[in-house]
C-alpha cells in the first residue's frame, strides 16, 4: 500500500463537501420558512428563526475560499475576511444560544433567570466580536491564506490569539446549545416532529464540536512545531457542512413535517369520503361544484357538508330497527364494536337510498331517527362502504328471524 494511500488529507479528499451545498440547504430552509415570518410577522420566535438561518447561510457564503479572496481584494486588506467570517461565525453561536433559550422557556418567559440568562449571552459574544476586531488590528498578517489561515498564523502573537478566541467562543456555544437541545428532546409531551428536529439540531451541534476539536488540535500541534494541518483543512471543513445541513433540517423539520403531515391528513380525509359521496351523489347528482383554486381544507369542508346535507335529506327514509339488527349482525359476525357500529350505519343508508327510489314522496311529517351520531361517523360509514362483501353478510345476518340473532349486552 502506497504512503499516499495512508494519507489523511487524501482520504478526506474524497469525501469533501462543497459549502455551496450546505449554503443550498439553508436557502432552501430560509424560502420554506419566509411564507410563515412574513405572515406572524408579530412573531419574534419566528423572526429569529428566519434571522438566524440567514446568518448561517451569510457564513457560508464568506467562508468559501472563492469569496474569502474577493473580500480581501475589495477591500485591500489581506486576510480581513478572517475576523469577518469569525465574527459571523461568532455572531451564529450567540444566536443559536438565544433561540434555543427563547424557544425552550417560551417567550412568555420573563423570569430573572431567563433575562439574565440572554444578557449574558449578548454581551459576552458581542464582546467577543469587538476583540476579534482589534486583535486583528494589532496582528501581522501580510501574507493571504485561503485555506489555511487558522494554522499558517497559530504562532503570529494576536492572530493565535484571535483564532483561539473564536474557536473556543464557538465551541462554548456550541456546547452549551446541544446539552440544552438534548435534554429538551428527552423530556415528555413533545410533538413527534419537534422532537425530531430537536435530535437532528443536537446531533448538528455534537458535529461542530468535531470541527472546533479539530481546528484547536491542529492549533496546537502547530505550537509543538509539528504539522497536522489536515485535521483543519480537510476534516474541519466537511464536518462543518454537514452539521450546517443537519442543523438546517432541524430548524424546518417541526414546521415543514407538521405541514405535511395535515395536507396528507386533509387529502386523506377527503379520499376516505369518496364512496359516501359518490353514493349521496345518488340521491341529488348535483355533487360538489369543482373549484380549481380551491384549498385542500376548503374541497373537504365542501364534501363534508354536501354529505350531511343529503343525509338528513334521507333520515326519514331509515329504518330504525334494520340499524339495529345490523349492528347485532356485526357483532354477531366477529367484528368490533366501533366497526360493527359504521357498518350498521352503512346498512341502514344503503336501505334509506334504496327506500327514497321506491317512494320519493315519503311524507314529509316522517319521524326519522336521531341522526346526530352518524352525522359525526361520516369518515367510518365511509370506509365501511369500502367493503360490499362484509356489508352485504351483514345485511343477510340481519335479515334472518330475529330469535336466530344472538343477543349481545
Amino acid at each position: 500500500m502506497t504512503p499516499l494511500a495512508l494519507d489523511p488529507s487524501h482520504i478526506l479528499g474524497e469525501f469533501y463537501i462543497s459549502f455551496w451545498i450546505p449554503t443550498a440547504v439553508l436557502t432552501a430552509a430560509l424560502v420554506i420558512k419566509l411564507p410563515t415570518i412574513f405572515r406572524l410577522w408579530r412573531d419574534p420566535l419566528l423572526r429569529a428563526v428566519g434571522g438566524l438561518l440567514l446568518l448561517a447561510c451569510a457564513v457560508f457564503v464568506f467562508v468559501t475560499p472563492s469569496t474569502i479572496a474577493w473580500t480581501n481584494r475589495v477591500t485591500g486588506v489581506p486576510n480581513i475576511s478572517a475576523p469577518w467570517c469569525y465574527s459571523l461565525i461568532t455572531a451564529f453561536c450567540g444566536s443559536c444560544l438565544l433561540l434555543i433559550i427563547a424557544w425552550r422557556n417560551g417567550l412568555s418567559d420573563r423570569s430573572a433567570t431567563t433575562r439574565r440568562a440572554m444578557r449574558w449571552v449578548i454581551c459576552v459574544y458581542s464582546g467577543v466580536i469587538v476583540t476579534l476586531w482589534v486583535l486583528f488590528a494589532l496582528a501581522d498578517a501580510p501574507v493571504e491564506r485561503l485555506r489555511d489561515l487558522d494554522t499558517y498564523y497559530a504562532n503570529t502573537p494576536f492572530m493565535r490569539e484571535e483564532i483561539l478566541l473564536y474557536l473556543v467562543a464557538h465551541a462554548a456555544a456550541c456546547l452549551i446549545t446541544s446539552k440544552l437541545i438534548w435534554n429538551w428532546a428527552r423530556t415528555d409531551g413533545l410533538d413527534a416532529w419537534l422532537r425530531w428536529g430537536l435530535r437532528l439540531l443536537g446531533i448538528g451541534y455534537v458535529l461542530n464540536l468535531v470541527f472546533d476539536s479539530s481546528k484547536l488540535v491542529a492549533v496546537t500541534v502547530r505550537w509543538t512545531g509539528r504539522n497536522q494541518d489536515w485535521l483543519s483543512t480537510d476534516l474541519a471543513p466537511p464536518v462543518a457542512a454537514l452539521s450546517a445541513i443537519l442543523i438546517a433540517v432541524g430548524f424546518i423539520l417541526p414546521h415543514a413535517g407538521q405541514y405535511l403531515h395535515d395536507r396528507w391528513r386533509v387529502r386523506l380525509a377527503h379520499r376516505e369520503l369518496r364512496p359516501l359521496y359518490q353514493l349521496m351523489r345518488t340521491v341529488n347528482g348535483d355533487g360538489v361544484p369543482l373549484v380549481l383554486r380551491a384549498t385542500a381544507e376548503l374541497r373537504l369542508t365542501r364534501r363534508e357538508t354536501f354529505i350531511r346535507d343529503v343525509l338528513l335529506q334521507l333520515a326519514r327514509y331509515i329504518d330504525t330497527d334494520l340499524s339495529k339488527r345490523s349492528y347485532d349482525a356485526a357483532l354477531a359476525l366477529g367484528h368490533p364494536p366501533h366497526r360493527a357500529k359504521a357498518l350498521a350505519a352503512a346498512v341502514g343508508i344503503l336501505d334509506a337510498v334504496d327506500n327514497r327510489s321506491r317512494t320519493p314522496e315519503a311524507p314529509q311529517t316522517a319521524a326519522g331517527p336521531d341522526t346526530t351520531n352518524l352525522l359525526q361517523e361520516i369518515g367510518a360509514v365511509s370506509r365501511a362502504l369500502r367493503h360490499p362483501d362484509d356489508i352485504a353478510a351483514v345485511r343477510a345476518y340481519a335479515a334472518t328471524p330475529a330469535e336466530s340473532v344472538p343477543v349481545h349486552e
